[in-house]
């Protein structure tokens, strides 16, 4: 874990201190009293007999390996998170920014960065991994730039603001 706030390694994805700390929770739940619960959910639907027609034995199974893969990507994102306060607000698009864009015509808002950054808000987000997010990273307010859709058409975003996501 990195604490340097403004330059995110490209391999890192950049988390809040309050998103490293909400995930950390999360993991050490899922880990601990979540894993148990599902077990034991998992034997008591084992002793009422029959497996094949057991709906809630099926259902439990099926949570655990959701638990599970959680637990794998949480250890993994954790593990290889860059930790620290917003990047400055000097209007430049990066990792942990809320960017306001025109996007094929249409203004939007959204975070920019992991998904896990925004918890429980309705915040769009668009990871720096993705196409628009590559196009996107170190535009600058003002900046008009394009990217090719999965579709195969090019997409053009005009930056207007890029401010530290504080949520």
């Amino acid at each position: 874990m990195s604490t340097n706030t403004t330059d995110v390694d490209e391999n890192a994805q950049w988390l809040s201190q309050e998103a490293y700390d909400r995930l950390s929770a999360e993991l050490e739940h899922l880990k601990g009293p979540g894993r148990q619960e599902i077990v034991d959910r998992i034997a008591a639907a084992r002793d009422e007999g029959d497996l094949k027609e057991n709906g809630g034995y099926h259902a439990a199974k099926e949570e655990q390996g959701k638990a599970e893969a959680r637990i794998a990507y949480l250890s993994n994102l954790l593990e290889n998170a860059q930790v620290g306060e917003a990047p400055k607000g000097d209007g430049t698009v990066r990792p942990g920014m809320l960017v306001r864009a025109v996007v094929a015509g249409r203004e939007m808002e959204f975070l920019f960065g992991n998904r896990e950054i925004a918890g429980d808000t309705d915040l769009s987000v668009y990871s720096d991994a993705s196409p628009m997010g590559e196009a996107i990273s170190g535009a600058a307010e003002g900046d008009k730039v394009s990217y090719k859709a999965p579709n195969g058409s090019d997409i053009e975003v005009e930056i207007l603001s890029a401010e530290p996501y504080t949520g």
